[in-house]
């Protein structure tokens, strides 16, 4: 059972009886999941990340202090401390730290505010332009269970739907960087001999092309350690997890060719999503193409790299 498995359960067996019978008053007002920081949020824990967080629990999200006050917030936070200490044989700890709030009863708006600088989900320009995915991710991920009064699930949509001009510029700026590592300074490097400038110009393709990926599957691209584990649930890209396993993996002589065939994979999905007619294999000049489809002068006249 994985940590998403085991919050869901958890709150199923516990935490549903407790918010009923307890407080059916606030039921209105409250959402209940697992989001945010760690690989359990992502579904990919496993035997090794048990090591930490790993323990029942979930997160009851609250409206601000005009709809539910600070003593039902405290007697909430009260009846959840003395939810069961052991669940499916595993015991919650006496004390979880909430530094990244992981657990328990939790402002929605202190949540937000946590990941993504706005306690809304309403970024300015500036804010979508700087905010790294993988704070985006995070705010997006792992599952709500319950939430009667949608304040939740409302920000977290607005933070998956960003506006277009502002994913052209991210894949745009992704774009441009993959081309200049995998198609341009990958081969240099190799060149030139230098075998450890060449790994790394394969690592910053790797890193800037999968991102290109999460973006045309509506997804934020997760912390780095997780993004290949990531990659396997793209649903349009059943493939792409086997290709940069090859390029980062593989022998030098099938680097190459998984190098190319991402390249392809990017271009195809790009065509399908409309953001390019061209028949060009140059991700460099398709990246201008996206940049040069921004509505907005004002995102399209910055830097391409602006979003990156």
């Amino acid at each position: 059972m994985n940590g998403l498995e085991l919050s869901r359960a958890f709150y199923e067996e516990y935490g549903v009886p407790m918010l009923k019978r307890d407080f059916p008053d606030l039921l209105p007002y409250l959402a209940v999941g697992l989001v945010g920081a760690g690989s359990e949020c992502f579904g990919f824990d496993d035997e090794a990340s048990r090591d930490h967080d790993y323990a029942p629990g979930f997160c009851i999200f609250l409206p601000g202090e005009e709809v539910v006050d600070r003593r039902k917030a405290f007697l909430l936070e009260r009846a959840y401390a003395k939810l069961p200490k052991e669940f499916e044989g595993v015991v919650r700890p006496a004390f979880f730290s909430n530094e990244e709030m992981r657990r328990g009863v939790v402002r929605t708006s202190e949540f937000y505010l946590s990941k993504t600088g706005s306690e809304t989900g309403e970024l300015t320009t500036e804010a979508w332009l700087s905010l790294p995915d993988h704070y985006l991710a995070q705010a997006t991920n792992g599952e709500v269970f319950f939430d009667a009064y949608g304040e939740f699930s409302r920000i977290r949509q607005r933070l998956l739907d960003p506006p277009a001009d502002i994913l052209r510029k991210k894949i745009a700026g992704h774009l441009w960087e993959a081309a200049q590592a995998g198609q341009y300074n990958y081969a240099r490097c190799q060149a030139h001999g230098e075998r450890a400038a060449a790994v790394w110009a394969l690592c910053a393709f790797a890193d800037h092309a999968s991102t290109v990926l999460f973006l045309l599957h509506g997804r934020w691209a997760p912390f780095y350690k997780w993004r290949f584990r990531a990659l396997k649930t793209l649903d349009l890209a059943a493939d792409a997890a086997a290709l940069f396993e090859t390029l980062l993996c593989g022998e030098e002589a099938e680097k190459k060719a998984a190098l190319d065939a991402i390249c392809a994979l990017l271009i195809a999905r790009l065509r399908q999503a409309g953001y390019t007619g061209a028949e060009s294999e140059d991700l460099a000049r398709l990246a201008h193409e996206v940049n040069d489809g921004i509505t907005d002068p004002n995102i399209r006249n910055l830097n391409i790299l602006a979003a990156v």
